[in-house]
Order: C-alpha cells, then sequence, then structure tokens
C-alpha cells in the first residue's frame, strides 16, 4: 500500500468537510451553535487508542459499519456526561413538557428514552461526516444501523473491530472534535477503514510515486528512537530523569497548526534543518514548563517573570540537544546528513509562536507532517509541543531510500553543536 501528500490530502478535506456537516447537523438538531475543532489524520498504534481510554471517565459511543466507497466502521465517542447533557437539550428541544431536567448528569444507566436520544444523536454526526466523505470522493457510502456503546475502556468501542489495530500496529485514522459553543461538550470521531478499501482509495487518490505504507512506520518508529536519545541527553543536562513519549504522527493542513496551539503565552525555541529532508522544527513549553526547566538547569534564581539572558540559554541549550537528538538519529538512520541552525528563542502568545515557520513552509506546500509529543521529568510532566515538519518533497525521497532493518540498527547518538547565545 503507497500513499502520498494529494492522497493525504484529499483523506484530510475530506475529514474536514464530514466535521463541517456534522457540526452543521448538530446545530440543527439541538438549536445551539457549534464549531468545528481540531482536525486530524492520526498515525496511530493500538495501544496509543487504548491510552486515549485510560482516564477512568465513563463513555458512550455510537458506532456504524460502512460499505461502499469506503469499508470498514465509523465511532463517534462522548464522555459519558458530555452525551446526558447533549441528550438533555434534545429531549428538552423536542418536548419543553417533557420534565427533563439537568438532573440527568447524575443518572446511573441510560435508559431506553436516554439510550434511544444518544444514539439518534451519534447517528446524525456519523452520517454528517460519512456524507462529507462521499461528497469529497463523489461516491457513495452505506450506513448500517447505528449501535449503541459504553464503557471505561476501549474495548467495548474497538475491541470486536477487525480493522481496529493491534498494539504495535500503526494504522491510519481520521479524528475530529466537534464543540457547542460556550459550554465543555465535544467528543471525538474515529475511522477504521479496511486496509484492502484504504489501498484502493489511495491508488486512485496518488499523483506520485508514493511512499510505501512500511516506510511511514519506519519513519515513526525511527523518531522514536531519536526521542530515547533526546531523553538521555536531556536527563544529564538538567540532572533529573526525563523521558520524551511520542504519542502518535499527525498529518495536518499548514493552516491547521496554529489552531492546535494553545492560546497562552509559550515559550521555545526553533530550528531550520537541511539536508535529506530539510524542513523546521519547533519545540514549545508553556511558560511554567519553562521555568521548572531553567529552575532545574541554572543553579541560582533567575527573573520570574522573565527569563534573562541566562534562562533564554538555558532553553536555547536544551532544545539544541533536543533537535541534535532528533535530528542526528534520523540521519544516522537514513544514512545522510542532516544540518540544523542554531536555536531561535522564542516567547509569544499561542499561534504567533509558530507563524513565522508556517509562513515560510506555505510557500511550498499545504500540509505537514507533525509529531504529538509529551516531555515527562522526574514525575512531572512538562506540556512540550514538539513540531519536526519536513518539506514533503524531501520526505519522500528520504523514505523511500529508507532501509527499515537500520532503524533499529544505527546509532542515535547524538552530536551537538555549540549554542550561540549572542
Amino acid at each position: 500500500m503507497k500513499l502520498d501528500v494529494n492522497a493525504l490530502g484529499t483523506f484530510y478535506r475530506m475529514a474536514r468537510e464530514g466535521a463541517g456537516l456534522a457540526a452543521g447537523r448538530l446545530t440543527h438538531m439541538l438549536g445551539v451553535e457549534t464549531q468545528v475543532g481540531v482536525t486530524k489524520l492520526n498515525f496511530m498504534r493500538g495501544q496509543e487508542i487504548q491510552r486515549d481510554f485510560e482516564d477512568s471517565t465513563e463513555k458512550v459511543g455510537v458506532r456504524v459499519k460502512l460499505t461502499g466507497g469506503i469499508e470498514g466502521y465509523s465511532v463517534v465517542v462522548f464522555d459519558r456526561e458530555n452525551a446526558l447533557r447533549i441528550v438533555e437539550t434534545l429531549l428538552a428541544e423536542a418536548d419543553p413538557d417533557s420534565g427533563v431536567d439537568a438532573d440527568l448528569g447524575e443518572v446511573d444507566a441510560f435508559d431506553e428514552m436516554t439510550e434511544s436520544a444518544a444514539t439518534e444523536v451519534g447517528h446524525i454526526m456519523n452520517s454528517g461526516f460519512i456524507d462529507g466523505w462521499a461528497d469529497v470522493l463523489e461516491t457513495v457510502i452505506d450506513v448500517s444501523t447505528p449501535e449503541f456503546v459504553e464503557g471505561q475502556t476501549a474495548e467495548p468501542f474497538f475491541g470486536d473491530i477487525d480493522e481496529a489495530p493491534a498494539d504495535d500496529d500503526l494504522a491510519l485514522l481520521f479524528q475530529s472534535r466537534i464543540e457547542t459553543v460556550g459550554t465543555e461538550v465535544g467528543f471525538s470521531h474515529y475511522l477504521f477503514p479496511k486496509r484492502e478499501s484504504m489501498s484502493k482509495l489511495l491508488e486512485r487518490l496518488r499523483t506520485s510515486g508514493g511512499i510505501e505504507y512500511d516506510k511511514l512506520d519506519g519513519f515513526d518508529r525511527m523518531a522514536e528512537r531519536g526521542a530515547e536519545e533526546v531523553a538521555k541527553t536531556a536527563t544529564t543536562l538538567t540532572g533529573i530523569d526525563t523521558s520524551i513519549d511520542i504519542r502518535r504522527l499527525n498529518f495536518v493542513s499548514l493552516e491547521a497548526i496554529p489552531e492546535q496551539v494553545a492560546d497562552e503565552k509559550l515559550v521555545g525555541v526553533a530550528f531550520e534543518f537541511d539536508g535529506m529532508p530539510s524542513g523546521y522544527l519547533l519545540f514549545l513549553f508553556d511558560e511554567e514548563s519553562a521555568h521548572e526547566i531553567v529552575d532545574a538547569m541554572v543553579p541560582m534564581e533567575v527573573d520570574e517573570d522573565g527569563f534573562g539572558e541566562m534562562g533564554t540559554s538555558a532553553i536555547k541549550e536544551l532544545g539544541n540537544i533536543m533537535a541534535s537528538g532528533f535530528l542526528d538519529g534520523w540521519a544516522n538512520v537514513l544514512d545522510t546528513t542532516i544540518d540544523h541552525s542554531t536555536p531561535e528563542f522564542i516567547h509569544d502568545i499561542g499561534a504567533a509562536a509558530v507563524d513565522p515557520v508556517i509562513i515560510q513552509l506555505g510557500e511550498n506546500q499545504d500540509f505537514a507532517f507533525v509529531f504529538d509529543t509529551v516531555v515527562m521529568a522526574d514525575g512531572r510532566e512538562f506540556d512540550c509541543e514538539v513540531y519536526a515538519i519536513p518539506d514533503e518533497s524531501d520526505l519522500e525521497r528520504a523514505l523511500n531510500n529508507l532501509d527499515v532493518d537500520r532503524i533499529e540498527e544505527a546509532p542515535t547518538t547524538a552530536e551537538f553543536q555549540e549554542v550561540d547565545n549572542a
């Protein structure tokens, strides 16, 4: 199975179109304004999907089987409290004298009425997504009778779906979120396509030679190895145990990246890298995490409100080590050379922190592969977003030359450039 940026771009447009239709139908059904949240194409392993359900929150979902233009399963998943809140609104709209009130959230189980209402909501959401996909693909997608599911783990939702990936398998999933304006009600959407169905679609949509799917799997594992090296070197530098966890590889439009960045003051470093592949690399921390890093690295008190020369130097030094860990590991596995610039310090609000890179990349490409990464240090969670954004044409050439057997064999030890603190 091969894929390329054009095919993935079509899938992304499908996801956005479907989310827009689903949001519109939810608005019409509930009389409450909605908006589309983040839409992603995720390359996720089975264990990562299971981890999404490990917060001990009771969840409910509605799933349907698809045949025709896409084969597989479409699943809408709500936190139980959010599902009941939507059901409450729906039933009150349908019959203002029904006596339905805000106490639904205290109910221990769905009864026949609330389960039926939740199933209707989930089915309308699924249908919105699916109709959007059919519009983009100019095809027909048939939908089965909706099935109501509830539980606290991934098992009841996906355990009996053959298309769901095994623990260590990499699968391409659609994931979207729609939010009702002014409330916390939202849900996640998953599509599990059959591999044969996805392969046929990719073959029809590709406009280039494409990338073998196992090479992208290798790229994901290659990044994991680079992350392990980053953890080792960061531990050495800060003196505290540090690990880095790559949760998933996302494919998104460049214009969507600023939407994903937290709307708060961020601190980080940016790099341009050159070689095979070339591109940009950003590490972004919230201010609290950045101060914790500085406290660990600088043996004296620094400015609480800002970072000053020493704090800035510490963040740049850590960023330099992290960048070297990522990129030198890639270069060793790809048997190529990747050089990166000296770190550029960032301290800005949300999207403004990434806009300069997005503008430069946008001159030549519309989409990007992005790693969703969390940095853990000494039992504390450092909220660190890592954006590794290769040039798409370079990435395709590099991955086609990738020897997947080298991934476990090639060294990932980084060689660090000296940080210019001028």
